[in-house]
């Protein structure tokens, strides 16, 4: 099945380029939900950013079903939500999530979600 995206390919203009690769689901791709949540892990594959971009609207049985995220350009995913580009030369490790009030992106940590701020 193709996917129609949110935005045509001649929407999509240069604003973050040479970042390389990253996953994003179709939530942001397809459905136009802007990034909700965004982390960087370990590369998977040579022009692998490490970057992970998720709405923050997937349930677990969507997340678990590979056809709901592609592999893109970081540049392709910077026109759907601009918003990240400040926050893509962070390190790996890094995640962030938009705050529902502000709209902003805030650093999280693993340690956040346990809510044990022990490091």
């Amino acid at each position: 099945m193709k996917k129609k995206f949110a935005l045509s390919a001649a929407e999509i203009q240069p604003l973050a380029e040479g970042f390389g690769g990253c996953f994003a689901t179709d939530a942001i791709t397809v459905d136009g939900n802007p990034v909700g949540y965004m982390y960087r892990e370990e590369a998977d594959f040579e022009e692998d950013s490490g970057w992970r971009f998720l709405a923050g609207v997937e349930s677990q049985k969507y997340l678990d079903d590979a056809n709901n995220t592609g592999i893109y350009d970081v540049n392709e995913i910077a026109n759907f939500d601009p918003d990240i580009i400040p926050l893509l030369d962070s390190p790996e490790g890094s995640a962030f999530e938009r705050d529902e009030e502000s709209g902003a992106f805030v650093a999280v940590s693993e340690d956040d979600d346990d809510d044990d701020d022990e490091d």
